[in-house]
């Protein structure tokens, strides 16, 4: 936990920059009827059946410090994918020399994963442009892109979608719409802050 905390501490690099990962599954689900829609005094109907029509993924990658995002919604969340949204964002910061990326210790988050997907040479070289840092188990409220998620859930996705392909129209619309007005998340918690705040979570020292 700290050490996280720690990371989100370091000053503004463009060369070193921190960037927070995170992916959630988000349900495919079509009307089974049409919809009443909302009139004066009256808000939209629907019917409580509906009909489920698979999954799909969305993987967010935040850097706090310029609120610069970067979303992708695909079909799995599978070692290949997760290999390919990194070099996603390894591209999206082709002028860092070593790019912090604070997530969660999920099973395909791991080197094996990129030799899935690419060459050799290709994955040991993807690999070492990143420093990984790891959120502790049942921690991962200290990954900010966890929060950017809820909110990119919230504003967005907080509703019946019956195909990937308006998924990801809705997720651009608030890309965009985010871009315009800059908006960032102020992290406050620090180290000082989890030492008082979270004091049962460290050991009792008896001298």
């Amino acid at each position: 936990m700290e050490n996280v905390l720690d990371v989100y501490k370091r000053p503004y690099d463009p060369l070193h920059p921190v960037v927070c990962m995170d992916e959630s599954p988000k349900q495919l689900i079509a009307e089974t009827r049409v919809p009443v829609p909302p009139g004066p005094g009256r808000v939209e109907l629907y019917d409580a059946e509906y009909r489920r029509l698979g999954m799909c993924n969305i993987f967010i990658a935040y850097e706090p410090l310029t609120g610069t995002r970067l979303v992708r919604v695909l079909e799995t969340k599978g070692k290949k994918d997760w290999a390919g949204f990194l070099k996603e964002i390894a591209d999206m910061y082709q002028r860092a020399v070593r790019i912090t990326l604070v997530m969660d210790n999920l099973s395909v988050h791991e080197p094996g994963s990129l030799y899935e997907l690419f060459p050799p040479e290709e994955a040991r070289a993807l690999w070492d442009r990143f420093e990984f840092v790891y959120t502790p188990k049942h921690g991962s409220w200290l990954n900010i892109a966890e929060i950017e998620l809820s909110i990119l859930h919230r504003q967005c996705l907080n509703r019946r979608m019956d195909s990937i392909e308006l998924v990801r129209k809705e997720v651009q619309d608030w890309i965009d719409d985010k871009d315009d007005i800059s908006r960032k998340i102020n992290w406050r918690f620090t180290t000082k802050d989890a030492r008082i705040k979270l004091k049962r979570l460290y050991p009792t020292i008896n001298t």
